[in-house]
């Protein structure tokens, strides 16, 4: 029997598709849970990997799903294919669509102050069903602030993290214990596509598994955080190998 979970160095990502992955999270919503979502990809798992505190709090989520082609390459070398990716982006939109059929209420968190006004303009433009509950820029004092507290009193159904990892991730869990209900997603860039400030790779560049090359063309910035690839895939190897040899 497949297990529902893969461990790909020490996170359990969820192995099923995009659209039962929406199905958990719209019960989730519906059922007023409290629910953390994890999109994790390579260089999460690497960061991870290296900071002990950060790898706690990722599995302390109730879900980690394979953001990252990265992810989809690493399970099927270890002979434990994922079915396929479930991208931050693509779940935050899949999300506003079910929340503007629903009409729920968000939050949004994260970003230039700039970055999140536009980002709520275009969500409150292109789902004008949605109660935008509220929403703040990412560079506040994180021992003195009131969001927390807003947030609690507006009782939003979705919350949407965008401070990056592993600060967005942090967050969430140092402040879900606050909150009776409420789904909390890290989202990271998502936010500056919905403003408009970045452009989501097209659809071929998705379909053939060279998204992150398309992002690295575009934002030349991110060469740093690319170098985490060959590392994750080198890790990886190495744990084929052990596989093997102990198999053998």
């Amino acid at each position: 029997m497949k297990t529902n979970l893969v461990n790909i160095l020490g996170i359990n990502f969820l192995n099923k598709r995009f659209n039962e992955v929406v199905e958990i999270l719209i019960k989730a919503i519906h059922d007023q849970k409290k629910y953390f979502i994890v999109t994790a990809n390579p260089e999460i798992v690497m960061y991870a990997k290296d900071h002990p505190e950060y790898l706690t709090i990722v599995q302390s989520a109730d879900m980690i799903v394979p953001d990252g082609a990265g992810i989809i390459i690493a399970s099927k070398i270890l002979n434990q294919p994922i079915y396929e990716r479930v991208t931050g982006y693509d779940l935050t939109i899949r999300l506003l669509e079910e929340a503007n059929k629903k009409k729920w209420s968000i939050y949004l968190l994260g970003g230039k102050e700039e970055t999140n006004q536009k980002a709520v303009a275009t969500i409150q433009r292109q789902f004008n069903q949605i109660h935008i509950a509220g929403s703040h820029h990412g560079f506040f004092d994180w021992q003195k602030n009131t969001i927390t507290s807003e947030i609690k009193a507006k009782g939003p159904d979705i919350i949407f993290v965008a401070l990056g990892f592993p600060r967005q991730e942090k967050w969430i869990k140092e402040n879900l214990p606050y909150f009776s209900k409420g789904l909390f997603m890290g989202v990271g860039g998502s936010i500056d596509v919905l403003a408009g400030e970045v452009q989501r790779a097209p659809r071929i560049w998705q379909k053939i598994n060279l998204e992150w090359l398309y992002r690295l063309i575009t934002q030349p910035s991110r060469w740093r955080r690319m170098l985490a690839i060959p590392k994750f895939l080198s890790q990886i190897f190495k744990v084929k190998l052990t596989r093997n040899r102990t198999e053998s």
